[in-house]
């Protein structure tokens, strides 16, 4: 049951964040000290051409679940999410059934 008296079930959703450059080795060093990204629900990517972060949170809707995600970066300075996009996989777990892309308005 949440505050407001409702008893919607909060489930898992899959997706990702990927960032606005590829993370540094100083980014790297500051990300191993915050304990809010060592929990199992948010996990580093990196490519020689991009940086994301793949994510498996619970919430009542993705949208709550995308918030908490994001919330954690408040304590990662100088590091910008570009986008959430959703893989095929995160489809097919999420029970969608088209491509979302949410990109950070320009």
């Amino acid at each position: 049951m949440d505050s407001s008296g409702n008893t919607a079930l909060a489930r898992s959703w899959y997706f990702n964040l990927v960032l606005q450059d590829v993370v540094t080795e100083e980014q790297s060093d500051a990300l191993a000290q915050l304990a809010s990204f060592h929990d199992g629900r948010i996990s580093l990517v990196e490519s020689p051409e991009r940086s994301w972060f793949t994510c498996s949170f619970e919430a009542e809707t993705m949208t709550q679940a995308i918030a908490d995600a994001l919330a954690r970066f408040k304590d990662f300075p100088s590091v910008l999410v570009q986008s959430v996009e959703l893989d095929p996989i995160a489809l097919e777990y999420n029970g969608m059934a088209t491509l979302s892309v949410v990109r950070v308005p320009e």
